[in-house]
């Protein structure tokens, strides 16, 4: 039985993807939203609502005329992109035992870059905070947070909270969105000695802006990924499909 909350609907998805996940349905086939909710003990629009974001991210298709079955190729997905995850997370779903550990938690001040993405003025402080996530002593990712240093409202010394949390925590700004850049790297002497590469081995980043409930620029984050550790899919649709 589901218990009633605010996220009803994000429960019910969460357990039917688990039981995809587990070969829980015969055939491949979603019984009847009737049948479900009579299971679940919540009602035929929530789990409509639920199997509906299912078929967003791909993990099941609907056949007119047949039911509504499991889409094994979208089970590849399994990190979506537009969501904010933690890496420790993302390594999980990738079938890794993650751990993570605080390399550097120092003050500097905002360069060209920073200053721009954050709305700062060039030489302000912001506290920069690298991460790196590791799959039992092999590094997979490397993260470099910098957040302006008048932010932070407490001791936050080496936390390794994820980055949404420790804005709540430490900062009392919700991290909301992010506007994001996904680009090819060749990781530098610094940057490779960290993940344990050679240097100019090519890899992904994520360089992106964060963004607080008001629109207030409150992170600008740089995530470097093992290209040969950790990969992303995605699925593209035909418009209008």
């Amino acid at each position: 039985m589901i218990t009633r909350n605010p996220s009803l609907t994000d429960q019910v998805k969460a357990h039917i993807k688990d039981r995809i996940v587990n070969d829980g349905f015969a055939d491949d086939r979603i019984p009847p939203e009737a049948t479900l909710g009579e299971e679940l003990g919540v009602s035929r629009t929530t789990i409509r609502d639920a199997l509906a974001k299912l078929e967003n991210e791909g993990a099941i298709y609907r056949k007119q005329g047949s039911g509504t079955f499991v889409n094994r190729p979208g089970l590849q997905i399994k990190s979506r992109l537009e969501e904010i995850w933690s890496y420790a997370k993302v390594l999980e779903d990738h079938g890794y035992t993650p751990s993570v550990s605080v390399i550097s938690d120092v003050i500097v001040p905002a360069d060209d870059e920073t200053a721009a993405a954050l709305a700062i003025e060039v030489g302000g402080d912001v506290v920069e905070i690298e991460k790196l996530f590791l799959e039992d002593d092999e590094p997979v990712v490397l993260t470099r947070n910098r957040i302006p240093a008048s932010l932070l409202d407490a001791d936050h010394s080496r936390d390794e909270l994820p980055l949404y949390e420790f804005l709540d925590e430490y900062c009392d700004r919700r991290l909301t969105y992010y506007v994001s850049e996904i680009v090819p790297v060749a990781f530098n002497a610094s940057q490779a000695r960290k993940l344990h590469v050679k240097r100019g081995t090519v890899g992904l980043a994520f360089v992106e802006i964060g963004y607080d409930q008001t629109n207030e620029p409150i992170v600008y984050a740089t995530s470097f990924f093992r290209d040969d550790l950790l990969r992303f899919r995605i699925i593209r649709r035909r418009a209008g499909a």
